[in-house]
């Protein structure tokens, strides 16, 4: 039976790299068919792999690297043949005999003036004093030890059967003068002295995760005629009506009556107005939706993440709940699938939470639109003839302007407002 390639498979639209987060097994161990082997970092996701079979497992790309679509990180080969650990050369077979009484290597005798006899290179003990096996290197230490020019294998192992680790090797990586390395390996803080002897600045190297959100954000930027529009909501009914109703539907539901779902609400009863919205360019041809699935963006450890809510049009306001607060604990915990953060049409972002009071969100391609959502903030507005003081927010609309012309930019937006400010329209579908 041949060994199995494990290959990085499909990471989703527009997505062609990532970066090999962890390990789950090790080198020369023993898989079950299903069992997870890697976890791979993508900027939306994290992916897992799983075994295709049971067998004995080789891994070919370290901790750290990053791989696109379709490499080969490892190979599982048949249970019977056991691999040597990586990085370890195989023993010829006369190491592992015994020595014969005639090939044992006479004592050496000492010559007056000459010190000690020389010795034939044949007959040289090897050295085992300092130096650890090959064998004995973690994947990851093996990575770092590389990355900084250390030889792991001249360092005695501090883990399990003497293995050396990461952390091994950080103790022998040499920094800069006040530098400090991290835990992914790197020298991440660099200060530069000024001439009283302080820090004016700290250099701190990207991630190779932000390095992509980076790169794709000014794609998109080159890539879309993005135009923004702004309005403005009396959100004033909207917290009357959780006010009124936020214990009885927690009761029932389980879940918090938020704003999030009134936005949503709101933004899917637009999109049917306006659909070319809820639609894509795909080289010369406008491809329309025919439903709403619904990114949510998401601030987490790692970054922003937009978790999709697949088939929003046809959620209530308590599943719609429920799922956006699902996601977003998926988010947080690095456990969202691709299938859970692909195949957006259409996304809401709150900087609102964060104090923003204004905002130009970006495009998500290859989405057309996007809503910001901003704080909520009492201000002087003038109703029916008077000034009164009502709860304000500011809304902005980001959009293609190859596909979405100004007037429906614009209508878009006021349809939503019209419905926050009046949530009975929800109800009536108007």
């Amino acid at each position: 039976m041949e060994a199995v390639e494990v290959r990085v498979p499909p990471l989703g639209e527009s997505i062609t790299e990532a970066v090999i987060v962890r390990w789950l097994k090790e080198h020369g161990a023993e898989v079950r068919a299903d069992e997870i082997l890697v976890e791979l970092e993508t900027e939306k996701a994290n992916v897992e792999i799983p075994a295709e079979r049971e067998g004995v497992l080789e891994i070919l790309r370290q901790e750290g690297e990053t791989v696109r679509v379709g490499d080969v990180v490892a190979r599982i080969a048949p249970a019977g043949e056991r691999r040597a650990p990586q990085g370890a050369p195989a023993k010829p077979a006369s190491e592992s005999k015994p020595a014969r009484p005639a090939e044992r290597r006479e004592v050496p005798q000492e010559t007056p003036g000459t010190g000690t006899a020389k010795e034939t290179p044949a007959a040289k003990p090897p050295e085992r004093s300092t130096t650890a096996p090959a064998a004995k290197v973690t994947p990851l230490a093996r990575r770092v030890a590389a990355e900084h020019g250390v030889d792991a294998a001249r360092i005695s192992g501090s883990g399990p059967g003497g293995r050396v680790t990461k952390s091994d090797v950080l103790a022998r990586v040499p920094t800069p003068s006040g530098a400090e390395v991290g835990e992914e390996g790197r020298v991440r803080r660099v200060p530069t002295p000024s001439a009283e002897g302080e820090a004016e600045e700290e250099r701190v190297p990207m991630t190779p995760i932000r390095r992509r959100i980076a790169e794709r954000l000014l794609a998109a930027r080159r890539e879309t005629a993005t135009l923004t529009t702004f309005n403005e909501v009396d959100m004033s009914a909207v917290n009357e009506l959780r006010r009124r109703y936020r214990e009885a539907f927690e009761r029932k539901h389980g879940i918090r009556l938020g704003l999030l779902s009134f936005f949503a609400r709101s933004c899917i009863a637009a999109l049917r107005e306006i659909p070319v919205l809820n639609a894509q360019i795909d080289g010369a041809d406008v491809v329309y939706k025919k439903h709403v699935h619904l990114g949510i963006a998401v601030s987490t450890p790692r970054g922003l993440v937009v978790p999709v809510v697949r088939y929003a049009d046809r959620l209530s306001f308590a599943e719609l709940e429920t799922e956006i607060a699902r996601l977003a604990a998926r988010a947080r915990e690095g456990k969202l699938s691709v299938d859970e953060v692909t195949g957006g049409t259409f996304t809401i972002t709150n900087g609102g939470v964060f104090g923003s009071l204004l905002s130009t969100p970006l495009l998500n391609p290859p989405q057309s639109g996007i809503l910001g959502m901003h704080k909520i903030q009492e201000r002087p507005v003038v109703v029916d003839g008077q000034i009164a003081v009502r709860p304000m927010m500011y809304v902005a609309l980001s959009y293609d302007h190859r596909l979405v012309d100004g007037e429906q930019a614009v209508t878009f937006l006021v349809r939503v407002k019209e419905r926050l400010e009046d949530p009975a329209r929800l109800l009536l579908d108007l």
